[in-house]
C-alpha cells in the first residue's frame, strides 16, 4: 500500500527552504536539508520540485505573491502609482525573503535571478505597461507621458535596486525603504491631482 501523501507537502517544503535560504543562502541549501527541515523524505521533495532552482523559483514567486496581496489588501485593486510604490516599500520591509533578495541578491539567491530565461521579466514589464495605460485611461496619470517609457524607467529603477547592494555595497533595510519611497515621490509628478 502506498504511503499517504503528506498534508501541505509543497508549502512545508517551501517553508523549510525559505528558512534555510535565509539562514545559509541558496548555495548553502541542499535538498536533503530541506527534506529534513520539512520532516519529509528527500524523494518527496523531488515529487514537488525538479531541484533546488525549482524550489528557489517557487519561493520567489510566493514572496512576490505575498507582497502583491499585502499591497492589494492595503490599497485595493486600483492603487495610485505613487501609493503602490510606497506600499511596496512597506510590504518589502515586512518580508524577510524579499528584503534579503533586494539587499543581497547573490548572497541569498546565488546566481539564480541572472539565470532565469523564461520570459517572466518581460511578462512582468508587459503587466506594468498595461497597468500604467489603465491609470492613464482613467485619468489618474497625465496624458502627455509616454507610458512605455515610464514603465521602462520605473522597472529599471526596481532592477537597479535589486543589484545595488552587490554593486554599491551593503545596504540597510531602512535605506532600501527610503529609496523605494523616493521612487514613489518621483512617480507623483506623473499623477493628476
Amino acid at each position: 500500500m502506498p504511503r499517504p501523501r503528506v498534508p501541505n507537502r509543497r508549502e512545508r517544503i517551501l517553508d523549510a527552504a525559505e528558512e534555510l535560504v535565509l539562514a545559509q543562502g541558496f548555495d548553502g541549501m541542499s535538498i536533503a536539508a530541506v527534506a529534513e527541515q520539512a520532516g519529509i523524505g528527500k524523494g518527496a521533495v523531488y515529487l514537488e520540485f525538479e531541484g533546488k532552482r525549482g524550489i528557489l523559483d517557487a519561493l520567489l514567486q510566493r514572496g512576490t505573491a505575498r507582497m502583491n496581496a499585502r499591497i492589494r489588501d492595503e490599497l485595493g485593486d486600483h492603487p495610485r502609482l505613487s501609493s503602490a510604490y510606497r506600499a511596496s516599500a512597506r510590504a518589502l520591509s515586512e518580508d524577510a525573503l524579499m528584503t534579503a533578495a533586494f539587499l543581497d541578491d547573490r548572497g541569498v539567491l546565488g546566481d539564480h535571478v541572472a539565470a532565469v530565461e523564461d520570459g517572466r521579466y518581460r511578462d512582468r514589464q508587459r503587466r506594468v505597461v498595461e497597468w500604467l495605460h489603465d491609470l492613464q485611461n482613467r485619468g489618474e496619470i497625465v496624458s502627455d507621458v509616454d507610458v512605455d517609457a515610464l514603465a521602462l524607467a520605473l522597472s529599471s529603477a526596481s532592477i537597479g535596486l535589486l543589484s545595488a547592494a552587490r554593486l554599491l555595497g551593503p545596504m540597510e533595510p531602512a535605506h532600501l525603504e527610503r529609496a523605494i519611497d523616493t521612487i514613489g515621490r518621483m512617480a507623483e509628478t506623473f499623477e493628476r491631482t
